[in-house]
């Protein structure tokens, strides 16, 4: 059939139309196309009426409040000036008719194909956070805005990432994040921020591993990625030490030095791994705030006992060392904030390394309360404390924290001259 002339489909953009077409469209759509039922204005202006009294030869008075006409009415008046269908019209006026109950067809179909994509991953079976992940996705719409955008490609990439980093062995070298995403995705930069959905799926499943939520923010993402080995920067990531010899060219003998003359050190996860060394220090002490590894630097100096800084939630340079000292025989001797997350990594350094509390008792923390006159109140989730049940009980009664720098007076007491 050869295309109608332009000018008959022009009839049709006209504003006495323009309602009448937008029903039959939604009609077409929501019949899958079927030319059923009637379609109707309400208040039409004088133009729709008389439009709508030329298709249907009936005649409505103007203080009528809704005129209806059957949609066969309509798509026979189109064919009569146009000789195409109202559908051809509708797509040639307007965008192409979309069929909702076919797409959600699709959708369903598609989404299906995504889960079962999922559930067949080893994690499956065998990590409930995995599961709980997947669910997840399907549950808020995230798999189907996926499909939607036709990003489908970008959760089987995520479940290849993450099964890149599950299936490293215990104790590997950690993972440069540009040498993970093009492993894993043959693009190094697909993981870095700013990169579309993949980074956040990827960092949603990696919390709901950890059991904490996904928080915004460079800081709180590179942690997360520090927390499974995978380093954002390897530069960046680094721990503060203080008084702590090692075996080892290049970092080992810097280390040694250092400790000579009782100079903190900042050593760079680069440098732990380029420069490899090994620990033999029996006891090594830890602290979360740098202010009070610079308080031990200034007033003990070399006399000092072995310390590293946490300088808040501990890097991946801080967990690679404390590996090290702990693999060499060493003991780690923890002293945090009182407060939950102090409390929250006192419980994660023990169940790593087998840290023990130090200065981290009831008595401890009653005694900080004592000594220090401006108190900030306890917020977020309460905390256990298997060491000591009663500090958990006295923490949660006083609602106070005690930070580490106000109690620096004891801890430096004891870091004196205990090599």
């Amino acid at each position: 059939m050869s295309l109608p002339a332009s000018d008959a489909y022009e009839r049709y953009r006209g504003p006495e139309f323009r309602r009448l077409l937008g029903a039959a469209r939604r009609s077409l759509e929501r019949n899958g196309g079927e030319i059923t039922g009637s379609i109707g204005l309400t208040n039409p202006t004088t133009e729709e009426r008389n439009a709508i009294i030329g298709i249907t030869g009936a005649y409505r008075s103007a203080d009528v409040r809704r005129v209806s006409l059957p949609l066969a009415a309509l798509d026979q008046n189109v064919r009569n000036v146009t000789g195409a269908s109202l559908r051809d019209v509708l797509e040639r006026t307007g965008p192409p008719l979309r069929f909702r109950a076919d797409e959600r067809s699709a959708i369903d179909q598609a989404r299906q194909r995504l889960l079962a994509e999922g559930e067949a991953s080893a994690l499956h079976a065998e990590n409930p956070w995995y599961k709980e992940w997947l669910s997840g996705l399907a549950s808020d719409g995230t798999i189907t805005g996926l499909i939607n955008k036709k990003d489908e490609r970008l959760l089987s990439q995520a479940i290849r990432v993450l099964e890149y980093i599950y299936a490293r062995a215990s104790g590997s070298p950690p993972v440069m994040l540009a040498a993970l995403a093009d492993a894993t995705t043959g693009n190094t930069k697909a993981l870095n921020p700013g990169q579309g959905s993949l980074p956040t799926l990827v960092l949603r499943a990696l919390a709901t591993a950890r059991g904490v939520p996904l928080e915004a923010g460079a800081e709180a993402r590179r942690e997360l990625w520090d927390a499974f080995d995978v380093i954002v920067d390897d530069l960046a990531s680094r721990v503060l030490v203080l008084n702590l010899p090692a075996a080892g060219r290049g970092l080992g003998e810097w280390l040694t030095d250092a400790a000579r003359y009782g100079t903190p050190f900042h050593v760079t996860l680069h440098q732990l791994v380029t420069l490899p060394v090994t620990v033999h220090v029996p006891r090594v002490y830890v602290c979360e705030n740098p202010a009070v590894l610079r308080r031990a630097a200034g007033e003990l100096g070399a006399s000092s006992s072995p310390l590293i800084c946490a300088e808040g939630r501990p890097s991946t340079a801080f967990h690679r060392l404390a590996r090290l000292i702990v693999n060499g025989g060493g003991r780690l001797l923890y002293h945090g904030d009182f407060d939950w997350p102090g409390i929250d990594m006192t419980n994660q350094l023990i169940g790593r390394y087998g840290a023990e509390p130090w200065k981290m008792s009831a008595e401890d923390y009653l005694e900080g309360l004592r000594t220090e006159d401006d108190h900030v109140v306890l917020s977020g989730k309460a905390r256990s404390t298997s060491w000591d049940p009663r500090l958990s009980n006295a923490m949660q009664e006083h609602q106070a924290a005690v930070y580490e720098e106000g109690v620096a007076d004891a801890l430096l007491a004891d870091w004196g001259d205990q090599l």
